[in-house]
């Protein structure tokens, strides 16, 4: 019976096949057959006990079921899946789990874990950088109204939208580069990290255990790998679900039936409502919003599993179990339902030029201004008159620039010609080059 979401409502099917007993089970038995290989290796343990091991260290042969009933009787997990496996090798089982401890298990299945999950966190965001690439060239010369404090502020670009956007992709990809190379990590140093329990060739095992896996040895550990490690990882991950929520809350705003400059794809038969069959929600960017909360809150109990009692307590476990798939799966499926609402973006072109022309060309303040200081008015002096006219054009209700044509000190500096080059699309700067800057630099780090 299902009962979190996350086993029926969220994340894609590979994502939560990488989280599900089956899978996590056969990490465990794979660390234990990759211990009994290094062990033979080395001359501890008998080359053909290692091949049954390795052979039987399947789920195939080691049932889930099996474990589960295992430890209903003795209260432990591990053991449970270390009796499990060395049931099915029969005389070759007493060489199971040879000198490690619980944690040298789990720590070094759970980076198996992780680095699956990280390999599609990594190809959902290479998607997602590939479609605001797309869309940040398309809509390069896409004027816009810009806003600050919710306001209309100076004109943009759509094009500096998905850029920005782009930009902050690009870098989560780079900090995934580095967060790999600390974070896949596993061990095999025994109860306290001394590795006393494998005698003189520890790190020799070690080494051989994770090059097997595809690892590679934490530098020092007690009995767990370093919970910073995993803090880092979950603070990775909801940083990725800020940008998500920064993208998802601004196609939400820019949705607003007031504004309606752009929309999430809405289906031929969505429903919007249950009451108002009008309605055309931003249930997508919504369901995104709502989900980084969650992603933000595992962070703190992510944090808090690093202080653990002396060489380790059992505090971070219970957590773990929850935090890690759950931070997963639900970022898996802010990334795809992200891709799926910017693939199919609809953009309203009459509306963005309307909301542009909305405050009649009070938007303008900003360059007459800095033209009046050109021509040799005082910088203050011009901002406090383009700022009286700009209040004249408000409380009056009129187009500024008609306010503005009858200012006798403004006629002092500038003629007609220079007020009718006050217009909105003249005034994007090098919006335009910065977006081209930003592709670039992209397309230069994707090589």
């Amino acid at each position: 019976m299902a009962v979190h979401p996350i086993d029926y409502r969220y994340g894609s099917e590979e994502m939560r096949r990488i989280w599900d007993e089956e899978n996590k089970l056969q990490k465990l038995l794979d660390v234990e057959a990759a211990l009994a290989r290094a062990h033979a290796k080395l001359g501890n343990i008998p080359e053909e006990s290692a091949r049954v091991i390795s052979e039987r260290a399947s789920t195939e042969w080691v049932k889930l079921e099996r474990v589960k009933e295992i430890e209903t009787e003795i209260h432990h997990d591990i053991m449970a899946v270390v009796k499990a496996l060395s049931e099915v090798c029969g005389e070759h089982g007493k060489y199971v789990h040879l000198g490690a401890t619980s944690n040298d298990i789990i720590d070094t299945a759970n980076a198996l874990l992780i680095k699956e999950s990280l390999e599609l966190i990594e190809r959902y965001l290479r998607e997602l950088r590939d479609v605001l690439m797309k869309l940040a060239e398309e809509h390069k010369y896409t004027v816009c109204i810009g806003r600050t404090h919710g306001q209309h502020a100076v004109p943009t670009t759509y094009g500096m939208k998905f850029a920005l956007w782009l930009d902050e992709v690009q870098r989560h990809l780079e900090r995934l580069e580095e967060l790999k190379k600390r974070v896949l990590v596993g061990k095999m140093r025994g109860a306290v990290g001394t590795a006393a329990s494998f005698g003189e060739k520890a790190l020799e095992i070690e080494r051989l255990v994770m090059e097997d896996l595809g690892l590679k040895p934490a530098l020092i550990t007690n009995q767990l790998v370093p919970r910073d490690l995993y803090a880092e990882l979950m603070m990775f991950l909801a940083l990725v679900a800020s940008t998500l929520d920064k993208i998802g809350l601004e196609i939400r705003n820019l949705q607003r039936t007031e504004i309606l400059e752009v929309s999430e794809p809405f289906g031929k038969k969505q429903v919007g409502s249950s009451t108002m069959p009008h309605k055309r929600n931003p249930i997508r960017t919504e369901k995104v919003c709502g989900l980084a909360r969650v992603l933000y809150s595992n962070v703190i109990p992510a944090l808090l599993n690093n202080p653990l009692w002396h060489e380790r307590d059992l505090t971070n476990s219970s957590v773990e179990r929850v935090i890690l798939p759950e931070s997963f799966v639900l970022l898996d499926e802010m990334l795809r339902v992200t891709i799926r609402v910017l693939k199919g973006l609809e953009f309203f072109p009459e509306n963005i030029e309307r909301n542009l022309y909305l405050t009649k060309n009070l938007i303008m303040a900003e360059p007459l201004m800095l033209k009046l200081a050109e021509r040799g008015m005082g910088r203050q002096e011009a901002h406090e008159l383009v700022r009286q006219l700009a209040m004249k054009a408000f409380e009056e209700g009129r187009d500024f620039l008609e306010v503005v044509k009858e200012s006798e000190e403004v006629r002092k500096y500038l003629t007609d010609e220079d007020l009718a080059s006050l217009r909105p699309e003249n005034y994007i700067g090098v919006a335009p080059q910065i977006v081209d800057n930003v592709l670039r630099h992209i397309r230069e780090r994707s090589l």
